[in-house]
């Protein structure tokens, strides 16, 4: 699979101009990023929500994804609204 073509520097947002701009700040935050992925607690959060996609046979096949609710139980929800909680902009 080819990876998306890159949008031109005036159509991303101001952090992805940040990024692309200053290699070192990229590298720096990917470090970071992978150290992390690399949390025992992290993984097990991600095997989970992997695991109840398999078993309701949406794992690979893209759809709605699952998320914690506050009592932690997991529900399935728009990939969009569940990736924008806690974040600054809706």
């Amino acid at each position: 699979i080819m990876a998306p073509k890159r949008l031109p520097r005036h159509k991303l947002r101001r952090s992805a101009r940040n990024y692309r701009d200053n290699p070192k700040s990229r590298a720096k935050k990917n470090a970071a990023q992978r150290r992390r992925n690399k949390l025992k607690i992290n993984k097990k959060y991600r095997a989970e929500l992997n695991r109840a996609r398999r078993k309701a046979g949406q794992y690979g096949k893209g759809g709605k994804d699952f998320s914690h609710t506050k009592r932690g139980k997991l529900v399935r929800e728009n990939a969009s609204k569940n990736r924008a909680r806690n974040r600054s902009r809706k």
